[in-house]
This record gives C-alpha cells, structure tokens and sequence, in this order.
C-alpha cells in the first residue's frame, strides 16, 4: 500500500455520547488512504459499528469532524454519502424481493439510472446470477450475505464499509468472500471492514486499527504492527537433560523446563528480530556441546498482539 496515497477519508476528534452518558466513540481521528483494505478490529462494544454509522449518516455524532472525498459530511453528506457504500451486520433488506429486484432498487436509492448490465455484473461476480428470481427469504444465510453486498455494490461505491461480512458463514463460503474482496480492491475500491475473524485482517488488511471503549489504541500497518509488538517463542527439546542453563546461555531470554529437557525462548519483543536470535541461540548450544533433537518456533499472530492489548480473544 502505497503511504504517500491521497485521503479518501479524514476523522478529526468523532465523539458519540448517547442520551444517558454512554460515550461510544471518544475524540476518534482516523485517515483512509484511497485503494487499502484497513480492517478495525475490536471488542464487542468497542464503537466499531457506530463508527460505521457516523461516516454512513445513520448516526449523528456529538463532535467532531468528517471529510469524505473532500466533501464534509455536515454539509455535503448527499455527495460524500453517494460514493459510499455499506454492507451492515444485519439482513436489513425486504425477504420478498426477488434478489434481482432488490439489487436494482439499491442502485436507484443513489439516483442512478437503470443499469442491466451493472446489475447482471454484480450477480454473477458474487455467484447470485442463478438466483436472481428468487426471493431473498428462500437463500440461505451466506446467500443473504452476498445479496447484502451486491446491494451496496450496486451503485459503484469508491469507499466500501463492510461491517462483520463473514460472521455465520461458514469457512468455504468465508475464503471465497475474501477473493470477492481483493477483486473489489483491485478495482480501486477502498475498503473498511470491521471482523470478529483477526485471520481475514492478516489475510488482507494493509493497515489496522485497533478499537476498545471507543478510543484508538493504534493504527499501523499490518507487517510493521506485528514486527513491533510481535514477539517470537521457541521450545528447543534437548537429548540429555540439563541440571542448569551454561553461562553462555545467560545472554538469552531462555528458562529451562519438561525437568531439563527443554530449552524454553521467549523474545524479539519489539525488535522483529526472535528468529535472528534463535538460530544465534542454536549455534550457542552447539559450541556448548549441548545437543537437541528438534524446535519449535512460533511468531505472533495479529490475534495474540490484539488480546495483549485489549484483553480478550475475538
């Protein structure tokens, strides 16, 4: 993703107090750069779907500033709100509309004209052409869910919102979504979507923000967050039992255990540099004499660095 990419979205201090003094965003700035996929990853309650809402105009914010494609959302939010699209956690659409039927009235709530051949596009690329007479309520759940993103695609969107797209799929249907995602991107749609599945995040965000009681904890790109907060373990089983770690061993962030028969490294935080220090930690056994049998290496996952900072697994 290239850095130097213009704004296509500009948060500046977004507050939301609900009546009753719930704050559910607090003072949020946010900067979308055109063409990244950004995923926002948070906590049930975290502020993601209101944040959503805000940019979306389904939710008046309390404070704050919003610029989309240059357009401020107070002012112009009828041309801001045009090139945007959304795809809500919800089936909130008419079951007895034929699917077809459906994706064509979306297309014309933005005043676009009738567009057969947008349409049968749309269909086709999310695998719904065979169902297009069908009436919604006869789909299953991952059929809604395309009906629910042909429908916010239906207007050629340049900024997609696509709020928990996967949850209730199953895996299959979940990785052939993600395709769909990457094809919409390579058109030059950005794309913000927010997941309980940290995976689909480190599958395909260029940058992620981290969310939790509606404040930003960071924002970064993906490899550079992982490298910088990562950390990287190994457990190095051993032939013969230690009594003790060897003086030369002392320099490692190393513990012994399995009553010495494991040599047990836990390092690299913040330095991206644990595998350097493994194969350094392997030659220093060798020169010890100290012979192994095999290692196992594992570097942080998005998921492990998101529960170190807000506590809880997605």
């Amino acid at each position: 993703m290239d850095s130097d990419a213009e704004p296509i979205l500009e948060i500046e201090g977004l507050t939301k107090v609900y009546p009753g003094g719930l704050k559910a965003l607090d003072d949020i700035g946010l900067t979308i750069r055109k063409g990244e996929i950004f995923a926002l990853l948070g906590p049930n309650g975290a502020g993601k779907t209101t944040l959503i809402g805000a940019v979306c105009g389904l939710v008046r914010p309390s404070a704050g500033t919003i610029r989309a494609f240059g357009y401020d959302m107070h002012d112009d939010w009828r041309k801001a709100r045009a090139r945007i699209g959304l795809v809500p956690q919800e089936l909130s659409t008419d079951m007895f509309e034929p699917v077809h039927r459906a994706v064509s009235y979306s297309r014309g709530l933005f005043g676009l004209p009738p567009d057969k051949t947008r349409i049968e596009e749309v269909l086709r690329s999310l695998s719904l052409w065979d169902k297009r007479n069908e009436r919604i309520m006869a789909l299953s759940g991952g059929m809604k869910r395309r009906v629910l993103i042909a429908k916010a695609l239906a207007h050629e969107p340049d900024l997609l919102f696509l709020d928990e797209p996967t949850a209730g799929v199953d895996v299959e249907l979940r990785r052939e979504m993600w395709k769909q995602i990457d094809t919409m991107r390579a058109r030059g749609v950005t794309i913000i979507l927010t997941t309980h599945y940290i995976e689909e995040a480190e599958e395909m965000a260029d940058r992620v923000g981290i969310i939790r009681n509606g404040k930003i904890l960071m924002v970064d790109e993906k490899e550079a967050m992982m490298a910088r907060l990562g950390r990287t373990e190994a457990l190095i089983d051993l032939t013969e039992p230690l009594a003790e770690l060897p003086p030369a061993m002392t320099r490692f962030p190393v513990t012994l255990g399995k009553d010495g028969m494991q040599i047990c490294y836990r390092g690299g935080d913040g330095t991206g540099k644990g595998k350097a220090e493994v194969a350094d930690l392997t030659k220093a056994l060798v020169s010890c004499g100290i012979d192994y049998t095999g290692i196992d290496i594992h570097e942080s996952s998005l998921e492990d660095i998101f529960v170190d900072l807000v506590g809880e697994r997605a």
